[in-house]
C-alpha cells in the first residue's frame, strides 16, 4: 500500500553514536497517505537557510521541500525526471474530477474571480473568500482531503454572485448550489448500514449506482488466471445507462482521454531517455495501458516496474491507491517523481535482507506466514515533483505494488521520501507533546526516541507489514472480501506488524537502535497517546472516524486499552481535570499486539468480513465524547494547523537555439496561489465536464 503517514512526534535531543543510527534517525520514514496523518506536530525546528514555510490558512500549513543531489545527475537524467514530472502534471486534473463531477467548474469558477477581481480586497468577505479558494485547491476539490466532509465556506451566496457578476464569471445549477448546500456532504462515505456507494460524492460511480450494483458487477467479473486476479474496476468509472451497468475506462479515446494523450505524450519523451532497457521497457508498458486501459498490461507493467531497481530515477504514475472509493476497486490518479539516495539506501538494505526472518518469527499463524518473502526493495528518495492524489497532501513514503499475488511472486518497492521528511522536520514546532504526555519520564523517552521509534516503526509498517502474511487458498482479494474496511484492517494490520517487532532484542542486533527497550517503550507510548488522544484533534466534536488510517489507529489502541484492563496494562489517569493514558507493562502490551495482529492476518486471510465489521465498527469508529471535548479544548492553546502540505519545486529547462535541452534548472514557486494557478494555466487538459 502506498501512503502511510507522517510521525507522530518529530523531537531529537539525542546524539547516536554510531553513523548508522543518526541516517535511520534523521530519514527513515515511510507512508500511507497525507503524510502527516500520525504527525503530532512537535517538530524540533532546525537552523537552516533555507526557508521551508510559505504560509497557513485555516487548518492547513504550506511548506516547500528542496531537491539535494540535482546537480549530481547528468544532463539525461534531469531530462528523465523533468519529463516524468511533466507527465504527471498533465494528468493532475483527472484527480480533480475523480473526486467530484462539479470540481473543475467550481474551481475555474473561483479561479477567474481571484484573478480579475479588482474589488475590495481588504474585507472579511473578501479574505473568506480567498481562504476557501486556498482550501479548495489544497484538497483537489471541495471536500476536506483528509475528513471528507465538504468545505463550508464563510461567505454567502449573494456575495459569490456579486463576485461573478463583478468578473463576468459563470456559475450556476448544482454546481453553484452545492457550494452551499447540503447536498454531496461526504466525499468518501464509510459509514455502517448506508449505502456507502451512493452516500458518497466521489466521481467514481454514477448517481444512481448502489453497492450492491458494484457488487454484482464485479462478481461476473473472471480473471484469465484466478491465482493473478486482474485489478477490476481499478481505471473506470462504472455508470448506469437505462438501467445497464458499464464501465467508462481511463485511456486515450476514453475517459479523461485529453489529459491521458498528454501523459502518454511525456512518457514518450521519457522513454527515449531511460537509464536502462529494464526502466525503458517498464514505461513503455505503462504507455500501452494508458493507451488501451488494458488491465493485463497493468498487471504487466506493475511486474516490470517493480523489477526495473537499477538507477538513480523513478517514479509513481497512474491510477494506483483506492483509498477515494467507499468499496476499494477504483484508483486515485497519482504520481510522485525522484531521485535515488544511494549511500542511505544501502544502509537501510538491513530492514529487506532480513524480511524473512521477521516473517518467521511473527506472531501468525503457520498457515499465515509466507513460506518466502520475495524482492522486497526499500530505498531512501528524494522527491522532485508530485501531483494528482500526492499533492499538495503528500505522503512520506510509498510501498507498491499493491496486487497481493505480485507481491507475493515478485516482490514489492518500498521507498521513503528523505527531503520530504527533511522538511517537515524543519518546519517549526508546536509544543503540544508537553500538553498530552503523562510525565516526565514519558516526555524524556519521546524527546530521546520519539522521532527515532515513529520512523523504525513506519519503515517496519511499509518494508515488513505490507510484505507479511498470504491468503489462504481459493480466498478472493481483499476488497472483495473485507469490502469497505479493506484499507483499514490492512493498515492496522501493517501498523501491528511494526508494533510487534518495535520492542524487541533484534532491533539491537541489527544495529537499527542502540536501546531497543527506550526505543520501544516510546514507540508505544506514543502510539497509544495518538491512538486515543492525539488524533482527535482533526475531527469535529460528535463526528466518527472516518479516514481509513485514523481508524485502524483507534482501533488498535482501543482494543488493546480493553483488552488490557484485567491487567492494568494501559491505565487511564485524571489529573488536575486533564486525562492521561500511562503504558504499565510493555511486555503485556507487546503481547497483546501480537494477539491482535495474530487475527487481523486472520481475518484477511480468511475474508471474515463479520469480524472486521465487528473490530472496526467496535473499536475504530465511535469516539468518547466526553474526551473528545477536553482534546479540543486543551488544543485551543496550540496555533499551528494540524495538517501540511506542499508546493512543488519548478523545474525550468533551458534551451538552445536548436529547441535542445542544454540544461535544467531546480527553481522554487513565489507561492502557493501562484503556483495553483500556474497549474491550471498549463495543464488543463480535461473539460470541466467529463
Amino acid at each position: 500500500m502506498l501512503h502511510l503517514c507522517t510521525t507522530q512526534n518529530n523531537k531529537l535531543n539525542m546524539k547516536l553514536k554510531s553513523i548508522f543510527g543518526f541516517l535511520l534517525l534523521a530519514l527513515i520514514m515511510v507512508s500511507c497517505k497525507d503524510d502527516d496523518k500520525k504527525k503530532d506536530e512537535s517538530v524540533a525546528k532546525t537552523e537552516t537557510e533555507f526557508d521551508y514555510n510559505v504560509e497557513q490558512f485555516a487548518d492547513i500549513k504550506i511548506l516547500r521541500y528542496q531537491v539535494p543531489g540535482w546537480e549530481n545527475l547528468s544532463l539525461k537524467e534531469q531530462k528523465l525526471v523533468y519529463y516524468l514530472t511533466q507527465a504527471g502534471l498533465a494528468g493532475r486534473d483527472i484527480m480533480w474530477d475523480q473526486n467530484y463531477r462539479h470540481n473543475l467548474k467550481i474551481r475555474r469558477a473561483l479561479e477567474n474571480v481571484y484573478s480579475n477581481y479588482s474589488g475590495d480586497k481588504n474585507s472579511e468577505n473578501w479574505q473568506a473568500f480567498e481562504t476557501y479558494l486556498k482550501r479548495v485547491w489544497f484538497s483537489n476539490g471541495i471536500h476536506h482531503h483528509y475528513s471528507n466532509d465538504k468545505l463550508k465556506p464563510e461567505f454567502s451566496k449573494d456575495y459569490l454572485n456579486e463576485l461573478f457578476l463583478a468578473t463576468d464569471t459563470k456559475l450556476d445549477g448544482e454546481a453553484f448550489d452545492v457550494i452551499f448546500n447540503d447536498k454531496d456532504s461526504k466525499k468518501v462515505n464509510q459509514a455502517k448500514g448506508v449505502d456507502n456507494v451512493a452516500k458518497s460524492a466521489v466521481n467514481f460511480y454514477g448517481p444512481n449506482v448502489t453497492n450492491e450494483d458494484v457488487v454484482n458487477f464485479y462478481k461476473k467479473k473472471e480473471s484469465p488466471n484466478p491465482d493473478r486476479p486482474l485489478s477490476f474496476g481499478l481505471n473506470s468509472q462504472l455508470v448506469k445507462e437505462d438501467g445497464i451497468l458499464k464501465e467508462r475506462v481511463y485511456k486515450s479515446g476514453g475517459l479523461y482521454g485529453s489529459a491521458i494523450d498528454e501523459i502518454i505524450k511525456w512518457l514518450e519523451k521519457a522513454q527515449t531517455v531511460a537509464e536502462n532497457k529494464a526502466q525503458g521497457d517498464a514505461i513503455g508498458l505503462l504507455i500501452e495501458y494508458y493507451k488501451t486501459g488494458d488491465l493485463q498490461t497493468w498487471d504487466d507493467y506493475n511486474v516490470a516496474w517493480t523489477a526495473a531497481t537499477e538507477g538513480n530515477v523513478d517514479y509513481i504514475n497512474s491510477f494506483i491507491e483506492v483509498y477515494n472509493d467507499p468499496l476499494g476497486y477504483r484508483g486515485s490518479y497519482e504520481t510522485i517523481v525522484q531521485i535515488n539516495d544511494f549511500d542511505m539506501s544501502k544502509k537501510m538494505a538491513v530492514l529487506s535482507e532480513n524480511a524473512q526472518w521477521f516473517e518467521d518469527n511473527s506472531p501468525l499463524m503457520d498457515e499465515h506466514k509466507k513460506d518466502s518473502v520475495v524482492g522486497v526493495t526499500y530505498k531512501v528518495v528524494t522527491v522532485a515533483g508530485e501531483a494528482g492524489d500526492a499533492s499538495p497532501s503528500t505522503p512520506i513514503g510509498v510501498n507498491l505494488p499493491n496486487a497481493n499475488w505480485i507481491r507475493k511472486e515478485v516482490g514489492s518497492k518500498s521507498v521513503s521520501l528523505g527531503n520530504i521528511i527533511n522538511a517537515y522536520n524543519n518546519a517549526g514546532s508546536t509544543g503540544r507533546l508537553k500538553e498530552f504526555v503523562h510525565d516526565e519520564e514519558e516526555m524524556e523517552l519521546e524527546e530521546a526516541y520519539g522521532q527515532q521509534a515513529d520512523k523504525l516503526h513506519t519503515a517496519l509498517h511499509e518494508v515488513i507489514g505490507h510484505a507479511s502474511g498470504q491468503l489462504n487458498p481459493g480466498v478472493g482479494e481483499t476488497k472483495e472480501t473485507l469490502k469497505n474496511y479493506a484499507s483499514t484492517l490492512e493498515e492496522g494490520r501493517a501498523d501491528l506488524v511494526g508494533l510487534y517487532f518495535l520492542y524487541s532484542p533484534k532491533l539491537e542486533e541489527l544495529g537499527l537502535v542502540e536501546d531497543w527497550k527506550k526505543v520501544g517503550k516510546a514507540a508505544y507510548d506514543g502510539y497509544i497517546r495518538n491512538g486515543l488522544m492525539g488524533q482527535l484533534i482533526r475531527l469535529n466534536l460528535g463526528d466518527d472516524v472516518e479516514e481509513a488510517h485514523m481508524r485502524n489507529r483507534q482501533w488498535v489502541s482501543a482494543w488493546a486499552y480493553e483488552k488490557g484492563k484485567e491487567d492494568n496494562v494501559i491505565e487511564k489517569v485524571t489529573r488536575d481535570g486533564k486525562t492521561y493514558f500511562n503504558i504499565n507493562d510493555y511486555n503485556k502490551l507487546r503481547e497483546l499486539f501480537g494477539e491482535l495482529l495474530r487475527e487481523t492476518q486472520r481475518i484477511k486471510s480468511e475474508g471474515d468480513y463479520k469480524a472486521v465489521e465487528d473490530l472496526v465498527e467496535g473499536y475504530g469508529v465511535k469516539v468518547d465524547q466526553k474526551i473528545h471535548t477536553e482534546v479540543l479544548e486543551r488544543n485551543k492553546q496550540f496555533t499551528s494547523p494540524p495538517y501540511s502540505g506542499f508546493v512543488n519545486p519548478v523545474l525550468v529547462p533551458e534551451m538552445n537555439d536548436e529547441g535542445e535541452i542544454t540544461a535544467i534548472k531546480v527553481t522554487q514557486p513565489k507561492g502557493f496561489s501562484e503556483q495553483m494557478l500556474e497549474y491550471s494555466k498549463t495543464y488543463s487538459f480535461l473539460p470541466s465536464v467529463n
